[in-house]
């Protein structure tokens, strides 16, 4: 499942790896293990499930924050946009800490670009919120995955059966700590979250693909005309954005009595969770397209070059994608950017650059 955890003082804790997201293949798993007694019955009467799925969804949508601020940096440097609304001095007098974080990496993300300095005295005012907001709308999920974890950390180390035996009074009692209510609402709230990281992502991708807005040329083709270029990767963005809407109605708002009524109200947990997973796989493919088509920007304002970390990026995904020229199937190129994504290669790649993001 590509879950890493960790023990810290007797505590099951998530964390980040860059390799965290390396798939594996079916000889990875040892035999099953075998349950003793009344085993069976917590791994199923608790929110063991909806505990393992959120807590995968939740590791990919962490790592996608840092994706995120990454394909960012590259759009700022495509389509020209200022650095100054990351400002640190704008950040500290609204300190939320995700916005604070988001603003950081971008300055290092874009720190010296040649292609930042050939613009610094343009005539454009402001960029589309979609670009100078980033630290705001990154930085809000960056403070949602916060919350998620505390509770999945909490889940992780809490009994959930029922009814729960006392061993140091001999006493068994039965209670609701079954009831999966805060899983649900977590997922209700990282399947929001990541939902709108995909559709400012997006919005980026039109900014990359719209001449009107980008000063590129249009659909990043260099052989207009004929060729249609980059807009049907910005049609499949679209696309999975609005599943993405579509999937982050709450699940947790939702309860069907069962069991001659006496389970009268439940969570539908496993339901938020699967949702969840769902919104975090479509982001990461609507960040894969916003950086197809923001490396596919870059090749317009060659030989100027962008920051070292932002080349970095670039040039790991040309080891895999060559430049757009003439019309050709992208869905491969689409795949092979998401593999940089889903195996951490693109972050570490970078980071070996620049140090470790937040």
């Amino acid at each position: 499942m590509g879950i890493d955890f960790t023990a810290r003082k007797g505590v099951r804790t998530l964390f980040r790896h860059p390799f965290l997201l390396q798939e594996k293949g079916p000889d990875t798993f040892s035999s099953p293990h075998r349950p003793e007694a009344k085993e069976g019955l917590s791994l199923i009467n608790g929110t063991q499930v909806s505990t393992a799925i959120l807590a995968e969804a939740l590791l990919r949508a962490r790592h996608l924050a840092t994706i995120a601020d990454i394909a960012g940096a590259m759009t700022v440097e495509a389509t020209k946009s200022s650095l100054r609304p990351f400002d640190a001095r704008i950040q500290s007098i609204r300190p939320h800490p995700g916005q604070v974080a988001c603003a950081a990496n971008l300055r290092r993300l874009l720190a010296a670009s040649p292609i930042m300095q050939s613009h610094a005295d343009c005539a454009k005012v402001q960029d589309a919120y979609s670009i100078r907001c980033m630290p705001q709308v990154h930085g809000t999920l960056r403070d949602a995955l916060g919350q998620v974890t505390r509770v999945v950390e909490c889940e992780m180390n809490s009994a959930t059966d029922n009814p729960l035996v006392f061993a140091d009074t001999s006493e068994i009692i039965s209670g609701g700590n079954f009831h999966a209510q805060p899983i649900a609402l977590a997922a209700d709230l990282l399947a929001a979250a990541v939902a709108d990281l995909s559709s400012i992502s997006e919005r980026r991708v039109e900014n990359l693909v719209n001449p009107d807005l980008s000063g590129l040329p249009g659909f990043l083709t260099p052989h207009p005309g004929l060729n249609s270029g980059m807009m049907l990767v910005q049609v499949l963005a679209a696309a999975l954005v609005s599943e993405n809407k579509a999937a982050s109605f709450p699940a947790s708002v939702d309860s069907i009595p069962t069991s001659a009524n006496r389970e009268d109200h439940v969570s539908m947990s496993t339901t938020a969770a699967r949702k969840c997973r769902t919104v975090v796989v479509n982001a990461t493919r609507v960040l894969a397209a916003e950086l197809l088509c923001a490396a596919q920007g870059l090749e317009f304002h060659k030989p100027l070059r962008p920051s070292k970390a932002v080349e970095a990026a670039y040039n790991h995904i040309r080891e895999q994608v060559r430049p757009l020229g003439r019309d050709r199937t992208l869905h491969r190129d689409l795949e092979a950017v998401e593999r940089l994504i889903r195996t951490g290669s693109l972050l570490a790649h970078v980071e070996s650059l620049i140090g470790a993001l937040q």
